[in-house]
């Protein structure tokens, strides 16, 4: 069959719980390669809950439906504090992200305890912001930024990446109704090490299989590039 829309590829799947430690049960999924160990780890992180975003937006749903077969790789996904979607309800209220914090936390946390490899953040839009703020304080080998905004992020807290050995891998819509790969090349030139990749014709949200391909090829480049190029079809020789 050809890969596609909900397309949903065998893997190890399970419903998980994280615990922050202001006390909060958020709800995710674990989506694991089904007869592999993984070569890495995306620890995802939504669009804007407020907007709609939550673990189950499509670009993040695609990548736990497809990548544990198609790449080797491990993809949590979670609901941050008061996000609901289809996999349920995470305790406590939006914070704008101040103390979803912890939610970062909570997650990196669990890929450590779990001994789920190389953990990378994967933040799409209000992720992003995320990932930027708090993904400095964690130990993680890396992080990809689908569609940042830069609205919540500071200066500073960009500014601080300059001084992380880890990528930074910004990829960036041409169309993008907040950041533009121009105007991303001038805030990212504080990190001297970032990547941004700027995607011609893309929109903040991705929409669209093609558009849907080129992200989840850019992620795996980025964390297993021996696995490129993804294949279109299932099975796939040598899976």
């Amino acid at each position: 069959m050809e890969i596609r829309g909900p397309a949903l590829l065998p893997a190890r799947r399970e419903d998980v719980e994280l615990f922050t430690i202001d006390g909060l049960t958020l709800v995710g999924e674990l989506a694991q390669p089904f007869e592999r160990e993984p070569a890495a780890t995306l620890v995802t992180l939504h669009p804007l809950p407020t907007a709609g975003g939550s673990m189950d937006t499509h670009v993040l749903r695609k990548a736990a439906a497809r990548l544990p077969a198609l790449a080797d790789l491990a993809v949590l996904r979670f609901n941050t504090r008061g996000t609901s979607s289809p996999r349920g309800a995470s305790e406590g209220a939006f914070d704008g992200g101040g103390a979803e914090a912890f939610d970062v936390a909570a997650a990196v946390d669990f890929a450590r305890e779990r001994g789920l490899p190389r953990p990378w953040l994967v933040g799409w839009s209000f992720g992003t912001e995320l990932a930027l703020k708090y993904g400095r304080d964690h130990d993680i080998e890396g992080i990809i930024l689908l569609s940042p905004p830069l609205h919540r992020t500071s200066d500073e807290e960009l500014a601080a990446w300059a001084g992380e050995s880890c990528p930074v891998i910004a990829v960036v819509p041409g169309l993008d109704d907040y950041l533009r790969p121009d105007a991303a090349h001038e805030r990212f030139a504080c990190i001297p090490h970032a990547v941004v990749v700027g995607v011609e014709g893309a929109r903040h949200l991705w929409v669209g299989e093609t558009q849907t391909r080129r992200v989840l090829t850019e992620i795996v480049a980025a964390v297993n590039p021996d696995a490129l190029p993804l294949p279109t079809r299932w099975p796939a020789e040598g899976r």
